[in-house]
């Protein structure tokens, strides 16, 4: 069956996106449409309703699609657990950390069990959107590539090539991009699409007769530049740090932040500003502090005291959130007797806020679950290494976990101010999210308002793309590409 691949300038030039796009206008269309990124690196990341992980991007891709996100989307996860070291997840399970070395040595071995997936993929589809990952024109990472132009090979794909206007540079970037390829490589691109790019697009015309005639290739769209609320892409993505509205809500941005998508329900609160801050006097007269995730826990919780966080969160007059790692900074201490994380026998007494403590274990703990908290009905899921103990309070009651019924209790709470807990997602239930903002709200004099399930609203955003994207490429030429 045909493919098209959707292949970038630099990470963050749009790729996940533009993928999302088309699945949505394939589908639209009548077609079936399957998503597929080889490898993706990423801590962002998603349990399916088997308890397999897989990054949040084609989960967004695998909606778009109108699917059930699957780990055959995205068969590779890698999740950086320090500047040197990922933990590389293969078919949504923990295979065991490499360093960039060690793995760059290993990726030849999966090409075999990426061509076997791709066709099965392939053969039970009208269609499939591959999406590659950073630029193909890393010339130190060609060699034995799996994700860029060495995928759009095994899938015998046209590329269609993204570039970013928004921060500059763009016709340098797709020169550069297209003449750093080999000679058959270029000739898998078949068009560019540049993107985000705002003002008159008449003022683009006299370069992009220019990069057509030094490339031989033609620029099928202009995209502009969208606000939509759907999930970041895996790469640079810029952070608020203003206060822009009633309800001012502080992230703390961790080195080793990890599902920093737990927060993107609030953009559809119209009254909530999300600010992510690296320095503890930014935290200033918040009303929300929330620590999240993270792939290292212990070295993210020292980096946290190292930068005066602890004496503001203890101090902080508002409510206090931690989520995954940053519920279990919020105890008395951490363990990783395995170095799992980190070193062996490490250990870091922790904020002291719960009397809980957590050992990092071997076994990685992945599961979709729905429940209650405080009362209220929610979803999300658990990605977490470690095991907390001696949690005196907790307010999540578990119902159901990777589709199975069951009963248990997560989490912990202080003072109706701090709160912790693994799920990931939680904010995303409208119904309890907005008795937190409610809450919020009513300290401060100001009138409640209900907060909106984000699985419907992202539906919306879905169709507002792919009609932004199809009125603004040369989709015939696509289908021409694709048979």
């Amino acid at each position: 069956m045909p493919s098209i691949m959707i292949q970038g300038t630099a990470s963050s030039a749009g790729k996940s996106i533009i993928t999302a796009a088309l699945c949505r206008i394939f589908c639209n269309d009548g077609l079936k449409v399957y998503p597929f990124k080889s490898q993706n690196m990423s801590l962002n990341s998603y349990i399916t309703k088997e308890g397999l992980e897989m990054g949040r991007a084609q989960v967004l891709q695998a909606q778009a699609a109108k699917l059930e996100p699957s780990v055959l989307m995205n068969p590779i996860l890698l999740k950086p657990t320090s500047d040197r070291k990922s933990q590389v997840i293969i078919k949504g399970k923990v295979y065991k950390n490499m360093d960039a070395v060690e793995y760059f040595n290993f990726r030849n071995k999966l090409r075999l069990m990426i061509k076997e997936i791709y066709d099965e993929i392939e053969s039970n589809c009208d269609v499939v959107v591959i999406e590659g990952a950073g630029s193909p024109a890393e010339i130190n990472l060609k060699e034995n590539d799996i994700v860029n132009m060495g995928m759009a090979k095994i899938a015998n794909s046209p590329v269609i090539l993204v570039a970013d206007i928004d921060k500059g540079g763009v016709f340098a970037s797709i020169y550069g991009t297209i003449m750093l390829l080999d000679e058959e490589e270029r000739k898998r691109i078949k068009g560019v699409i540049i993107n985000k790019f705002r003002g008159d697009k008449s003022l683009l015309e006299s370069g992009i007769k220019k990069i057509e005639s030094l490339t031989n290739v033609p620029i099928i769209g202009v995209i502009p530049y969208m606000d939509l609320k759907l999930d970041e892409e895996d790469g640079a993505v810029e952070f608020n740090k203003n206060i822009e509205k009633s309800i001012d809500i502080c992230i703390i941005k961790l080195p080793r932040m990890s599902n920093f998508t737990d927060f993107d329900a609030f953009k559809f609160d119209d009254d909530v500003s999300i600010r992510y801050i690296s320095k503890a006097e930014d935290v200033k007269n918040a009303d929300m502090l929330i620590i999240p995730g993270s792939k290292n826990t212990i070295e993210d919780l020292r980096w946290l005291k190292r930068e005066g966080f602890e004496g503001v969160i203890k101090n902080f007059k508002g409510l206090v959130f931690g989520i995954c790692g940053g519920y279990q900074m919020m105890g008395r201490s951490i363990i990783d007797e395995f170095g799992i994380e980190g070193k062996e026998n490490d250990k870091e007494k922790a904020l002291g806020i719960f009397n809980t403590e957590t050992l990092i274990e071997k076994n990685k703990i992945t599961k979709r679950v729905k429940g209650t908290a405080l009362g209220f009905n929610i979803y999300g899921y658990e990605i977490h290494m470690g095991r907390t103990l001696k949690n005196e309070n907790p307010f999540v009651e578990i119902v159901e976990n990777n589709c199975s019924k069951v009963k248990y209790e997560d989490g912990d709470m202080k003072d109706n101010k701090y709160f912790g807990t693994y799920i990931h997602g939680i904010f995303d239930s409208g119904d309890f999210r907005g008795f937190i903002l409610n809450s919020i709200r009513k300290s401060k004099g100001l009138k409640e308002k209900n907060s909106i399930d984000i699985n419907n609203k992202r539906e919306e955003e879905i169709e507002k793309l792919a009609k932004i994207v199809r009125e603004n490429i040369d989709i015939e030429y696509i289908y021409s590409l694709i048979g």
